[in-house]
């Protein structure tokens, strides 16, 4: 039985790990990061932050023992880092006070239910498009993700995507404004 295929990676095969997967998942790190709400500098220090509890696990031995289960591992660590770069007093924001009556100058009930109808109607609408402009609709303009990204997740050319995007619009300028 080979028992170095079951024992936790050392402090050197972590640092052969890490080699592999920072170049591969570096901008999804920083993304993770991203999404918990800190700024694009804080990202870039929490995965840094990250790579350095990373290797302090692997010198005690805390990774998990299969190598498929990093990425996921280090993007938990990241997700951590990121939290608690937050919660700090001198980055958290003031909280705001809850004020006892209702605002006035809110968006009324007549508007809320319009603004409720356009989103019933662009989700028609966006069903409407075929799945491959859906996908790109969704991960440019609702992801915010680089076109890049988009490119790669789908399998496309980026300039294909920018195509697409752009017929998706046209598609749902058109079905919006048709309804009024």
């Amino acid at each position: 039985m080979d028992h170095a295929s079951t024992a936790p990676p050392s402090a050197f095969d972590a640092l052969d790990a890490l080699g592999h997967l920072v170049p591969a998942h570096r901008r999804a790190l920083t993304l993770v990061a991203r999404r918990e709400g800190v700024s694009a500098e804080d990202a870039v220090d929490c995965v840094q932050d990250a790579l350095c509890t990373f290797l302090q696990l692997a010198q005690r031995g805390g990774l998990p023992a299969e190598p498929g289960r990093l990425p996921a591992f280090l993007a938990g660590v990241v997700r951590n880092a990121a939290r608690n770069r937050r919660r700090r007093h001198e980055v958290a924001r003031p909280h705001e006070e809850l004020t006892a009556s209702p605002e006035t100058g809110g968006p009324s009930s007549e508007e809320l239910v319009a603004q409720a109808e356009e989103h019933v109607r662009l989700r028609a609408c966006v069903d409407r498009l075929c799945d491959t402009q859906k996908a790109v609709v969704l991960l440019r303009l609702l992801d915010e993700r680089p076109g890049e990204d988009v490119a790669d997740a789908l399998g496309i050319t980026r300039g294909y995507v920018d195509v697409l995007l752009h017929r998706a619009k046209v598609s749902l300028r058109g079905c919006m404004t048709d309804g009024r």
